[in-house]
């Protein structure tokens, strides 16, 4: 008999199991021994057997679909590198726990807020991964209301929401402190937007490098960008009449737009002034001069979020999962050292 006219309980007569412990083979689930799945999985191999999937996602009250959320125009989506990257640990992780990635982008706030609701809808999806760029985020509180599992990319102030996220303040401060050793004084730094609070927590990295040796703060050395080119070019544009010797880029792509501000001012980089940027994307290795900047593991973080995730929806919302992932300082020429390594 083909095994797509075999039925579950059919399946589980031929494994000598109940139809309830092929259920939850079929599904994943944890709470089956090794010898028993082993046992089913076998037949269900020799048989061919092929579920049909409207009825295991009745059957189980799970779509088999995770959600991504991402808040942004789509237009800054595909300009900034660090969210294909991101995309491609997600998508790669639900591949290969079985999952399919739904995608949801919105181009304005009345599109969040004609969305959202369907998004926290249990029917719909089985979980979400909301990629959070701004501190408010009207989603969250839907989720958290709906007790669907969620978990966040970035930190979220809530106790109880789950997030994944890459240590911000003490990679900044890595990178700012070896400004400082390099015999840097006057540091200055380009933000992101601070309604980010991966923004926040870099810039508050930054202030602990210079409060810890005691440099004083002069906040005509801060200037706020927003993670484009475009920003960075502009806010260096602004820095260069408060003379830093050294600025601390709170992304690559916000980097790039500001050597090529100095490149235009023909301040020479590292000589004048040492850049140091945050992501390590591509485009930092092969920049002129190489770009300074700290690694965070992109693809990693994305697959570890779907991880997370699952961990969510098999095993429950507490405890709280809250994952900081290790960062790590690659050198290179822009920031004076005159060699590659990592810190």
């Amino acid at each position: 008999m083909r095994g797509d006219k075999l039925t579950i309980k059919e399946i589980a007569a031929l494994a000598g199991v109940s139809r309830s412990t092929v259920s939850r083979v079929l599904n994943e689930h944890p709470d089956v021994s090794a010898k028993t799945r082993q046992q089913v999985s076998q037949v269900i191999a020799e048989t061919g057997f092929s579920p049909n999937p409207i009825a295991r996602s009745l059957s189980s009250q799970k779509s088999g679909i995770i959600g991504l959320a991402i808040p942004l125009t789509i237009r800054s989506l595909f300009e900034d590198p660090f969210f294909p990257r991101f995309i491609q640990g997600i998508s790669q992780s639900c591949n290969a726990h079985d999952y399919t990635l739904s995608l949801f982008l919105f181009h304005s706030q009345e599109e969040e807020a004609k969305l959202y609701p369907r998004i926290a809808r249990r029917q719909l999806l089985d979980g979400v991964i909301v990629a959070a760029s701004q501190s408010e985020n009207l989603l969250v509180p839907q989720l958290v209301a709906s007790q669907i599992p969620f978990v966040m990319h970035g930190r979220h102030e809530d106790p109880g929401v789950s997030f994944v996220q890459v240590d911000n303040v003490n990679g900044a401060t890595r990178a700012v402190t070896h400004l400082i050793r390099r015999g840097c004084r006057r540091i200055a730094t380009i933000t992101g937007r601070m309604d980010s609070l991966s923004a926040v927590d870099r810039k508050q990295g930054y202030l602990i490098a210079l409060w810890d040796r005691g440099y004083p703060i002069d906040e005509k050395l801060i200037i706020a960008g927003d993670f484009t080119e475009m920003s960075g070019y502009e806010a260096m544009q602004r820095l260069l009449a408060h003379k830093p010797d050294a600025v601390f880029v709170a992304s690559d792509t916000m980097a790039l737009g500001a050597l090529r501000a100095l490149r235009e001012a023909k301040i020479s980089v590292p000589k004048d002034i040492a850049l140091v940027g945050f992501d390590d994307l591509p485009h930092a290795a092969t920049a002129d001069p190489p770009l300074t900047t700290v690694r965070q593991p992109i693809r990693r973080a994305g697959a570890l979020a779907v991880e997370t995730l699952i961990d969510i929806m098999y095993n429950g919302l507490e405890p709280t999962r809250r994952i900081i992932m290790p960062t790590e300082l690659v050198i290179r020429v822009s920031c004076g050292a005159g060699q590659i390594g990592q810190v």
